[in-house]
């Protein structure tokens, strides 16, 4: 998370932020109409790198969670292999991919390419 959202940071063109200054904006207002939309695609990048492997990521939580803290993938692989419960683990699955491609989708069209690194 941190190396996009730096990376998308140190792009930001100093003289914007010194013209909002200019413009008399307090700091909270320079960084939330002028740092925080600019930043953006970092942010969105971050989150994607941060989601994607941790929405799959069930092994480590079953060897080291607690039994009563559950991620997406737990409750997946239980509704599957422990359960018998198809249906729900159907839907589950279903929705874990449609969040994920709505998330790529809209780092897509954050970022203006038609393709996803």
């Amino acid at each position: 998370m941190v190396l996009p959202l730096y990376a998308s940071l140190e792009r930001l063109d100093g003289r914007v932020l010194e013209a909002s200054r200019d413009l008399y904006a307090t700091p909270v207002q320079t960084f939330r109409k002028v740092t925080l939309p600019l930043s953006m695609p970092g942010v969105i990048a971050g989150t994607l790198l941060t989601f994607i492997p941790a929405a799959g990521d069930f092994i480590n939580a079953e060897l080291l969670g607690t039994p009563n803290q559950y991620m997406i993938g737990n409750v997946i692989e239980s509704s599957f292999l422990v359960r018998l419960d198809y249906p729900l683990a159907a839907a589950l699955s279903f929705l874990l991919m449609a969040t994920i491609l709505i998330m790529v989708f809209a780092y897509v069209r954050r970022a203006g390419s038609e393709e996803v690194v």
